[in-house]
């Protein structure tokens, strides 16, 4: 399938605040990400309290350690809602 993707407002400031060496293992996973967003080697999976929260599935992909970007699947069109910690699943 081929994908659009937007991210939010919240994702490009958390992600301006990570350090270098995050940003460029986000930017090694976004060349995963664009070609399949559940590609096995970023570990996606379901957030079941986000998603039963906002009523829309919402997943996650892992990026390094602790590091995640949570999105969300409208059709064709993703969209990077957050990166950054677990603490962005509250």
């Amino acid at each position: 399938m081929s994908y659009q993707f937007n991210a939010t407002k919240t994702f490009w400031e958390n992600f301006y605040a990570l350090s270098p060496s995050q940003k460029e293992s986000t930017r090694r996973a976004w060349e995963i990400f664009k070609t399949d967003p559940f590609d096995a080697r970023l570990r996606p999976y379901k957030i079941h309290s986000l998603s039963a929260r906002y009523k829309r599935i919402i997943h996650s992909v892992t990026i390094e350690g602790d590091l995640r970007v949570v999105f969300l699947v409208e059709g064709n069109i993703i969209t990077s809602l957050d990166i950054g910690k677990h603490a962005i699943y509250r």
